[in-house]
């Protein structure tokens, strides 16, 4: 059990309400750049790491312990249910997801299994109650959303183009939706039992979903985050939606019931804002710069800041994922100055 004070910040700043100091988290801040966590990879497979949930609960920590971060989230990876389902998936290094049995027709979407959390995916429940008892910051869960999920199960891994995806959405729109309607009723079911376990917030992966231009998003993927968002409501846990290249597609996510909307730094929080984002919002310097030199760092962390704390709602984050490249002293050191920066102020 932690006996350190519950710090609350991020699940404040989720809900727009007064809180101390702008909270950071970083997504993929447990993975390669730890030698830590290289060293459990040489003996555990990510899948592996997964379901164990003594170990799987250690990797969630590393950051916390390390980076001094506002908020763990789930060590997994958005396919974990996928199996359950009926879909063989490999997590491939340096690759990611690739599927041997891809969805070609309707036939294929009946197959898929609807999701029984504490038959299925047990381990993930076990490791989100093990954290719970562990941690001093609030834990996010996760799942992928449909589209992205999807992406992968018709094209068999990851696609530069989606073309496959598209043809399918366009050529066979009923199975499309099947699709959809199965990939979403996985997504609720996962979330739930997931927030029930003990997670405290959730977010929702559409990381491919910005391939897709607003029409066919409105027509193709609205309805079903639309269900999933709703039928989350009821829980009491943030809820947070993220994508990479999405910035035409923020004022479709603002009508959701969501809490909070991640960018990544393509579209910049002013851009956001005056697109009549009103939500919370998450992000989002470019993990790239994590590589720079510190001043340059500082400077864009410093406009970042201001930036989001010019209205309530503002979550420190990147806009995506670490690069393995990284050094744990630089995303100590930002994180310090986000958390120092942001309290003078």
């Amino acid at each position: 059990m932690s006996t350190k004070p519950f710090n609350d910040n991020f699940l404040k700043a989720c809900r727009g309400e007064a809180h101390d100091h702008v909270p950071a988290w970083y997504m993929r801040q447990a993975g390669r750049y730890q030698p830590e966590y290289r060293k459990i990879r040489e003996k555990y497979s990510l899948f592996e790491i997964t379901h164990r949930p003594e170990v799987c609960a250690e990797v969630t920590m590393l950051p916390i312990q390390q980076l001094d971060v506002d908020a763990a989230i789930l060590f997994a990876d958005i396919m974990t249910p996928m199996p359950a389902m009926g879909i063989h998936v490999e997590i491939k290094s340096n690759i990611g997801p690739v599927i041997d049995n891809p969805i070609t027709c309707k036939e294929d979407v009946e197959k898929l299994q609807p999701l029984h959390p504490s038959e299925d995916v047990p381990y993930i429940l076990d490791t989100i109650k093990l954290l719970r008892e562990q941690l001093s910051v609030p834990l996010i869960g996760f799942a992928g959303a449909p589209f992205t999920l999807a992406s992968y199960l018709i094209e068999g891994g990851p696609s530069r183009n989606y073309y496959k995806t598209k043809a399918f959405m366009h050529s066979n729109p009923e199975a499309w939706h099947l699709l959809m309607d199965r990939l979403g009723e996985m997504t609720v079911t996962y979330l739930q039992a997931q927030i029930h376990a003990g997670a405290q917030a959730v977010q929702v992966f559409d990381s491919w979903v910005g391939t897709l231009n607003a029409q066919d998003y409105k027509t193709f993927v609205a309805p079903v985050m639309n269900h999933i968002f709703s039928a989350l409501e009821k829980e009491n846990a943030p809820k947070i939606m993220f994508g990479v290249g999405a910035g035409h597609l923020l004022q479709e996510w603002n009508k959701l019931p969501l809490d909070v909307i991640g960018l990544d730094w393509r579209t910049n929080i002013t851009q956001a804002r005056q697109q009549g984002v009103s939500k919370t919002v998450q992000g989002n310097l470019d993990p790239g710069l994590l590589l720079a030199d510190w001043p340059e760092l500082e400077k864009k962390a410093k406009e970042i800041l201001d930036e989001g704390m010019e209205t309530p709602g503002f979550i420190f984050n990147l806009g995506h994922g670490v690069y393995p490249q990284v050094k744990v002293e630089t995303l100590q050191r930002l994180t310090a100055f986000i958390h120092d920066y942001s309290a003078k102020k």
